[in-house]
């Protein structure tokens, strides 16, 4: 396939001899193949090329990423310290580490640093600061950590409720127990997660952007348990480390349609 044009009489020989049935399963009629809405692992590709002996072509809307920039103005690279250097330069591309997003205009805004951004399994991109900067616009939540990755679907959040707003919830419901106590009942949980999606709505977020499952944590991240830093930002490595097994269940759990307890 790398050598179509230097090679092109082996390689037919090769697709006649080894390809042609496997072609044949395919009803022998198929010429091109498309694929959209995120790209595909290369070697997914070339394996859909050379197997169906047929042109394939990807198209996806990547409207956000990292931004690189190319030019003789750009540093040579960091001063004793190739490592960083080989880090951030890629076939002569510098990349920032910051995340941009084309507007209408045709102009770039700036979003999010990529340590902040991943893409969910379906190809979405998600800037989870700016997420986590919407939800905690709700006067039921003090902070939330919002989690996702690239091999599911949908979002998570670990949530440290307004202890006040809480227990106004509960007096009204007439819920029993201390604030520890709601904080693990599925009503409690279910209805915070309701009002955060319904935020998430009136700022504007998207449908992937909404969260599937939260867990209420009664306990203030700290910088003592190391989890945010002393300017209260959040360490998402170490929270991830301290929850994973409260992740796991939610995502388990959102899957089956049932409420963590």
């Amino acid at each position: 396939m790398q050598k179509v044009f230097i090679n092109r009489v082996s390689h037919l020989f090769r697709d006649l001899l080894l390809l042609e049935q496997l072609k044949e399963g395919l009803e022998g009629r198929i010429h091109l193949m498309l694929a959209g809405a995120a790209p595909l692992p290369r070697q997914i590709e070339e394996f859909m090329r050379v197997t169906s002996c047929s042109v394939f072509v990807q198209g996806y809307d990547t409207p956000r990423g990292e931004i690189c920039l190319r030019d003789h103005t750009l540093f040579s690279g960091y001063y004793k310290r190739p490592d960083l250097t080989e880090e951030v330069f890629s076939d002569g591309w510098f990349h920032t580490g910051d995340i941009g997003v084309w507007q209408p205009d045709g102009t770039m805004k700036i979003i999010d640093r990529k340590k902040n951004i991943f893409k969910l399994s379906q190809g979405e991109y998600v800037a989870v600061a700016v997420l986590e900067s919407a939800y905690t616009q709700s006067r039921l939540v003090a902070s939330v950590w919002v989690y996702g990755n690239s091999f599911e679907s949908f979002l998570v959040a670990v949530v440290v409720p307004e202890r006040q707003a809480l227990e106004e919830w509960a007096a009204a419901n007439k819920k029993p127990g201390d604030f520890a106590e709601l904080c693990n009942d599925p009503k409690a949980r279910a209805y915070i997660q309701d009002e955060l999606n319904k935020t998430g709505k009136k700022l504007g977020l998207r449908g992937f952007e909404m969260l599937k499952a939260v867990h209420l944590e009664p306990v203030p991240f700290s910088i003592e348990k190391n989890l945010i830093t002393p300017t209260f930002k959040l360490k998402r490595p170490q929270l991830l480390k301290y929850y994973k097994d409260r992740i796991d269940q939610l995502y388990k759990d959102a899957k089956e349609g049932r409420t963590t307890v």
